[in-house]
């Protein structure tokens, strides 16, 4: 993973997909490093996170953030180091936490930058638990589902960045657990890593069922990231007056239309009527960026006292990042994917 010092390898969109994303919607190119010029930095491209947000980036929807034009470079968040510095507030060798995306150096002038010190024992935390996901499991949770003590939540994708963290807080909070994941493997880690009461392979034939027997007091808290059949699951078993944070409907992303069947709007809309249910959106740095420093002050010793666990998934290479990204989306990941693009 040695990173030249005259060249710049950076991934962008060669087409937009249509369904799945495949490797020809991507493109690697090489291109000179950016000349640097007073108030500006290079910063140097250390970890990348992947994200199923990017898929919808990929498309050219109306969305809540412009999608990436063709053969510009692929968006995400990312840890990097200083590699030249004219600006004033930087010096060589700091570390950041940027947006400068899929590609091995940058070129920034301080704008959206966050500051992570010089000495920054596990950089890829800054990108999963005590990042983006953490933050957005922790405001989700938190602010928008109000778990109590006793009460039952469910999270989709339970192993993942944000829902392994999203359950462990609800557990913290004195609720009840049941998770969703996809296979024994994951399923196990749910219950031995991550201490949830229960872990439910949606693959399974009878999910739904299990999902039943599962909550025998219904569900007060459902944490969406999923969508899918496993919303199916959960939408009878809501209890009146439940919350339902919305990150993410990654079952759906690459939908090329609606799905085929009867109409289900109305029965949707008149169980949340009846049950008085709260279902809300959320755009985590859109709607909570100010409240940031109250996550970290809140997760970092939860991290550090063992109370909170994490799991990542690191892939080597920037040249490998679409192939992972493509398995994101089909939920082969175990833990926060990361792309290690440099040492």
């Amino acid at each position: 993973m040695s990173q030249s010092n005259t060249v710049n390898r950076r991934i962008v969109l060669n087409s937009r997909p249509h369904g799945a994303p495949k490797s020809d919607n991507f493109r690697l190119e090489e291109t000179e490093l950016p000349e640097l010029t007073q108030g500006n930095l290079l910063l140097r491209t250390v970890y990348l996170s992947l994200d199923p947000y990017m898929r919808g980036r990929m498309s050219d929807k109306p969305s809540y953030a412009a999608p990436v034009s063709i053969g510009e470079v692929m968006v995400g968040g990312t840890v990097c180091q200083v590699e030249q510095s004219m600006h004033p507030d930087y010096q060589e060798g700091d570390w950041v936490l940027a947006n400068s995306g899929w590609q091995e150096y940058a070129l920034s002038d301080g704008t959206g930058l966050m500051p992570l010190g010089r000495d920054l024992e596990h950089p890829s935390r800054s990108l999963g638990v005590l990042g983006m996901p953490g933050f957005t499991a922790y405001m989700g949770l938190l602010d928008i589902g109000q778990p109590a003590e006793g009460e039952t939540v469910v999270v989709a994708a339970a192993t993942g960045a944000v829902g392994s963290v999203v359950g462990q807080i609800a557990k913290l909070k004195g609720c009840r657990v049941v998770a969703v994941a996809g296979g024994p493997e994951k399923c196990k880690a749910g219950v031995e890593t991550f201490g949830f009461d229960e872990c439910l392979d949606h693959y399974a034939s009878d999910f739904a069922q299990q999902l039943t027997t599962a909550c025998p007091q219904g569900i007060d808290v459902y944490f969406e990231s999923v969508g899918g059949k496993v919303f199916d699951a959960v939408l009878p078993l809501l209890n009146t007056k439940a919350r339902i944070p919305i990150c993410g409907m990654i079952a759906h992303y690459n939908d090329t239309g609606l799905p085929e069947g009867p109409d289900r709007l109305p029965m949707l809309m008149q169980t949340f009527l009846i049950k008085r249910i709260k279902a809300q959106g959320f755009i985590i740095f859109d709607d909570y960026g100010p409240r940031y420093d109250e996550f970290l002050s809140e997760m970092k010793p939860w991290v550090e006292q063992g109370k909170v666990k994490f799991m990542e998934d690191v892939v080597d290479g920037l040249e490998n990042a679409p192939t992972a990204f493509m398995g994101l989306l089909d939920g082969k990941n175990f833990g926060k994917l990361v792309v290690k693009v440099a040492s």
